[in-house]
């Protein structure tokens, strides 16, 4: 009996031992750090957290939802090029009715992924067509908006015209970037106005 209370005392002893170094360990690492150091992690840690909270509420501003479908054709795109005051949509079939309506996808991947997204459309004077593509110079900015990759901006690289059988500017031969090409008819259906643009 007095041997297991011999026991439990120094089993006791030893915990308030080891208790104590733990105990002396922490209050140190809190010396060396001091309280003000340890609130300002906290802070930090707080303002990161809101930072990121704003940035993702700023991301989902950001992610315009565009409808499914205009007018009876499904949407592929927006177009934005604050330079020439187009905002268009872009339908995902290339189709000559359509075309009377919006521009359409003509040739290429998915928008704003990997590839050569070409878009075709009318040049007559309505406001949401490509009459006014042949004033974009180099360097402009081209938004191009869908649900999945939300608005990317393009730079425009090139601007020239072709030949209309001259089909080397749909390439899909990109080297991994991603790029916008803009087409569409001039001097009277004789030549394509070509305008190229790559992903900031």
């Amino acid at each position: 009996m007095i041997k297991n209370i011999i026991k439990l005392f120094v089993i006791l002893l030893i915990g308030v031992f080891i208790g104590n170094v733990v105990y002396g360990i922490y209050r140190e690492a809190i010396l060396e750090n001091g309280p003000t150091n340890i609130v300002n992690n906290v802070m930090e840690n707080i303002i990161d957290e809101e930072n990121n909270v704003q940035n993702s509420i700023k991301k989902n501003k950001e992610m315009e939802k565009l409808p499914d479908e205009y007018q009876g054709y499904k949407v592929s795109a927006k177009l934005e090029i604050e330079k020439i005051n187009l905002e268009t949509y872009v339908f995902e079939d290339y189709d000559e009715e359509a075309m009377w309506i919006c521009p359409t996808k003509y040739f290429g991947p998915n928008p704003n992924e990997i590839g050569n997204y070409c878009i075709a459309a009318h040049n007559y004077n309505k406001k949401n067509m490509f009459n006014n593509i042949i004033k974009l110079e180099k360097g402009d900015n081209i938004n191009l908006t869908d649900n999945i990759n939300g608005k990317i901006t393009y730079t425009v690289y090139d601007v020239y015209k072709v030949e209309p059988k001259d089909t080397e500017t749909l390439s899909q031969q990109t080297d991994g970037k991603v790029e916008l090409t803009l087409i569409t008819c001039s001097d009277y259906s004789r030549k394509r106005i070509i305008v190229k643009a790559r992903k900031l």
